[in-house]
C-alpha cells in the first residue's frame, strides 16, 4: 500500500510501547482488505498532550496499553458502559474531533473462551486481581458466568472480588476449587517464569477448559500440563488476536479478518503455522 495524503493514521499509545504486536495485527489486516491505512507505535509520557494531538492530527483509532488505560478516561468525550463499569479503555475510536473509549480486552477474552464451551452459567476460577483479571472479570460477568476470583495479594483480590461481587480465594487454595474453566491473569509463565505454574498441576483435572493470557511463550507450561490432564486448551495469542479484531471492526465497520491478523501475530513471535493449535 502506498502511504499519500488520504492516508489514515491509527496506532497504539504506551510507554514502552516498541514491543507491541498490534502494529503487524493492523497493518496486516488493513492490507489484506486494501484500506489506506497505517497503524503505527506511539510512546507517550504526557496523556493529556497526546491526546490532544491525536485530536489535532485527525488520527481515526488508537489501542491503547500499560500504563495509560485508566489515565485516558478523564480525557474522553464519551465512554462505553462496559467500558466504564471496568475503569480502563484499551481502544480510542476519534471522529470529528471527538474522543469515544471503549474496551475489547473482555470481547477478546470471550470470543476465544467461546469457542470452546459455553459461556452462559459456566463456573469459572479467574487467577490474578490485576488490569487484565479486572477486565475479563467484567467481561465473564456479562456473559453470565459464576465467577471465582484467586490471586496471590489478598488485598487486590478482596477488593476486586467485592467489585464484581463474587468470592476470593487464596491462591494457594485455588488447588481445592473445581470449575468448567480456568484463567491464568496472572504472569506467572511468562519469561522470566517461564516453569512457574500458578496452580498445582494435580489440581488441573478439575477444570474442563484451561485459557493462559500469556503468549510468550505460545504454549505456556501451564498449557502443556493441562493438556497432559486432558482439559481443552486455549493460548493468549487468541485474546489478543479476537480484541485486536474488535478493535478493528470498530473503526472500520469491516469484518476483520482474522485469519490475516492471527498470521501476522505468528510471523511477529516467529512461529511457523504449523507450531500453532488454536
Amino acid at each position: 500500500m502506498e502511504i499519500n495524503g488520504a492516508t489514515e493514521l491509527y496506532g497504539i499509545m504506551g510507554n514502552p510501547v516498541a514491543h507491541s504486536l498490534s502494529p503487524a495485527m493492523h497493518n496486516g489486516a488493513f492490507a489484506a482488505l486494501g484500506l489506506n491505512k497505517v497503524y503505527l507505535p506511539f510512546a507517550v509520557q504526557d496523556v493529556a498532550l497526546a491526546m490532544t494531538g491525536f485530536r489535532a492530527l485527525g488520527v481515526k483509532g488508537v489501542s491503547v496499553t500499560i500504563p495509560h488505560k485508566q489515565a485516558v478516561i478523564e480525557h474522553l468525550d464519551s465512554l462505553d458502559p462496559v467500558a466504564e463499569k471496568i475503569g480502563a479503555v484499551n481502544t480510542l475510536i476519534i471522529d470529528n474531533n471527538t474522543i469515544h473509549g471503549a474496551n475489547t480486552d473482555w470481547l477478546g477474552a470471550n470470543r476465544a473462551l467461546a469457542e470452546k464451551i459455553q459461556l452462559k452459567s459456566a463456573s469459572v476460577l479467574l487467577l490474578g486481581a490485576g488490569g487484565s483479571a479486572r477486565a475479563i472479570g467484567f467481561g465473564l460477568l456479562e456473559a453470565g458466568v459464576s465467577l471465582t476470583i484467586a490471586s496471590l495479594t489478598p488485598e487486590k483480590g478482596i477488593a476486586l472480588a467485592r467489585l464484581l461481587g463474587c468470592p476470593w480465594l487464596p491462591l494457594a487454595e485455588a488447588a481445592t476449587a473445581r470449575a468448567d474453566i480456568l484463567i491464568n491473569a496472572t504472569s506467572l509463565g511468562m519469561a522470566p517464569q517461564q516453569e512457574l505454574l500458578p496452580i498445582a498441576r494435580e489440581a488441573l483435572v478439575n477444570f474442563g477448559v484451561v485459557m493462559d493470557i500469556v503468549y510468550a511463550p505460545l504454549a505456556t507450561r501451564l498449557l502443556q500440563e493441562a493438556e497432559q490432564a486432558g482439559c481443552q486448551t486455549i493460548n493468549g495469542l487468541d485474546m489478543l488476536l479476537y480484541q485486536g479484531a474488535a478493535q478493528f471492526e470498530l473503526w472500520t465497520g469491516q469484518q476483520a479478518p482474522v485469519d490475516v491478523m492471527r498470521q501476522s501475530l505468528l510471523n511477529s513471535l516467529g512461529y511457523n503455522p504449523d507450531d500453532y493449535k488454536p
